[in-house]
């Protein structure tokens, strides 16, 4: 009996061993970061364009991991060292403009604060519609300021370049795009001290392949010339994403980009009533044109009050319409809406299109090479990849601008959108392609359904005919024409604020 007992007694204590490993194992599984969303490191040197794209950032905070946030230096912003020492910008057009100075146009080192302070707030709506949102203590102890003293300055060690050296060399092999909403001085001081630690070394080899392999810079502009002079030169297997032309729709001259027909989505009335006025703490410092605010340190933002707001080379502005925004492409580029574009940035997305160059096969810029044909200009254009989207962009912002103050039921929320029939298919000229999506709507709405093909985007030449019956279409491939075509299902809700998905199918054509 007592045999037995003692038999027992193991057998249970093995039992709730097993059951606490395995719990202990959920736990440590769980608290992992999720494999399936981009890692990504801000840098920012705080003008009042990335105090916009950093509060429309914080609502898409939940679909992709912030690794990050880091204050830096530009050819626009730096603090001075504070001791009246003089600089001279490097760049020809910040040299032209402002010549010899001490700083330029601070707006220090504590705006995050604020905001996070204001996300806070709002963070209890935001999870009710949507999982993944980081606690605002979490986003706060991801806050380092990086070099900031003069523009392109990577000659000091600070907290957010060993931040960044830190999270490159650590054991996870997920990429890290390196998001660039200044100078690249605060990553270019980071890669620096890398290369002094173990150039010499026997491991030197293995970091500088891990570090390549891990790191992505998606860069708006040169705004410093470290890029050029030392990233380039030193690390030219870092990959870099560069968009010099795209994000203008998104900036300070977005009517010239933007179609006339589509300005109303940047214009007062859409702004201020469906996005700024009245949903909550965190849009309330979203800056638009005659909003009565003014940021600390910068002497150049006049915007809040438009009787300062001369006509310029922008055009005329009223008030609560947008100011900018240029720096929100690149996290834009990270959101899975279903283009499949965050590993393949030539095939097109929210943050653009971006071609790999010829030159240098580790960068992928826009341009001419990734122009698109635009439907209201009749003509091949260079924002239009970016352009293309901005509608779809704007209502989707506009609905979660919602989130912040509504319940799940009085606010909209995007489609789920699959693919049933194969996503990436190889086929024969002559071929005809039936291709199948299902899709739901988590709020009930009506959806409409378009197939269109993307025919910038690939290297098939053939005019292929695309017919399609809601959530069916098939693809008859004309003879004597090959290579890869890219077709978009797009799915779109009738809510307030339209939101759409999409899959990408891709047929390789083949003789």
């Amino acid at each position: 009996m007592r045999q037995n007992h003692i038999s027992r007694h193991i057998m249970k204590n093995c039992t709730l061993c097993l059951i606490l490993t395995l719990w202990m194992g959920m736990l440590i599984v769980s608290a992992q970061p999720n494999p399936e969303k981009p890692r990504s490191i801000v840098t920012t040197d705080g003008e009042i364009d990335d105090v916009d794209s950093f509060v429309r950032m914080l609502l898409y905070a939940n679909e992709f991991t912030i690794e990050g946030l880091i204050y830096s230096s530009s050819m626009w912003h730096y603090k001075g060292d504070g001791k009246g020492t003089k600089f001279i910008s490097e760049m020809d057009m910040t040299k032209k403009i402002y010549g010899e100075q001490t700083d330029l146009r601070w707006p220090g080192t504590h705006w995050m604060d604020r905001l996070l302070d204001d996300y806070e707030k709002v963070y209890p709506n935001l999870v009710k519609h949507a999982d993944g949102y980081p606690t605002a203590n979490h986003l706060r102890s991801l806050v380092r300021v990086g070099n900031i003293d003069f523009e392109g300055e990577m000659e000091k060690i600070t907290q957010g370049s060993e931040f960044i050296k830190k999270k490159l060399l650590d054991d996870t092999i997920e990429p890290i795009y390196l998001q660039v909403w200044g100078g690249t001085n605060t990553i270019a001081r980071a890669l620096k001290s890398i290369e002094e630690e173990y150039k010499n070394g026997a491991d030197w080899d293995k970091i500088y392949k891990k570090v390549c392999k891990k790191a992505i810079v998606y860069a708006i502009l040169d705004q410093d010339a470290t890029y050029r002079k030392y990233i380039e030169p030193n690390w030219p297997d870092v990959k870099i994403f560069y968009n010099s032309n795209q994000f203008w729709c998104f900036a300070y001259p977005w009517k010239r980009a933007v179609p006339e027909s589509q300005h109303y989505l940047f214009e007062g009335e859409f702004m201020g009533k469906e996005i700024i006025n009245d949903h909550g703490p965190l849009l309330n410092n979203y800056y638009s044109y005659g909003d009565g605010q003014k940021q600390e340190g910068d002497d150049e933002h006049i915007h809040g009050d438009l009787s300062k707001v001369k006509e310029g080379q922008w055009g005329n502005f009223g008030q609560y319409d947008f100011i900018s925004e240029g720096d929100s492409p690149a996290y834009l580029h990270l959101i899975d809406v279903g283009l499949d574009n965050i590993e393949h940035p030539e095939w097109g997305g929210w943050g653009g299109r971006l071609v790999q160059s010829k030159e240098q096969p580790n960068r992928w810029e826009d341009g001419e090479a990734a122009a698109d044909y635009n439907p209201f200009t009749k003509e091949i254009d260079p924002t239009y990849p970016q352009v293309r989207w901005v509608e779809t962009i704007q209502e989707d912002f506009a609905g979660r601008a919602d989130w912040c103050i509504s319940d799940y039921d009085n606010a909209n929320h995007p489609p789920s959108v699959s693919a049933i029939s194969p996503k990436r298919i190889d086929a024969k000229d002559g071929d005809t392609i039936n291709l199948k999506i299902d899709t739901t709507d988590p709020d009930g709405d009506d959806l409409n359904i378009n197939y269109w093909i993307y025919k910038e985007v690939g290297s098939y030449s053939g005019d292929a005919q695309l017919t399609s019956n809601g959530k069916e279409a098939s693809v008859l491939l004309p003879t004597d024409h090959r290579g890869e075509l890219h077709i978009i299902a797009e799915v779109k809700d009738n809510g307030e604020h339209p939101m759409s998905r999409y899959v990408r199918f891709v047929i390789n054509v083949q003789s």
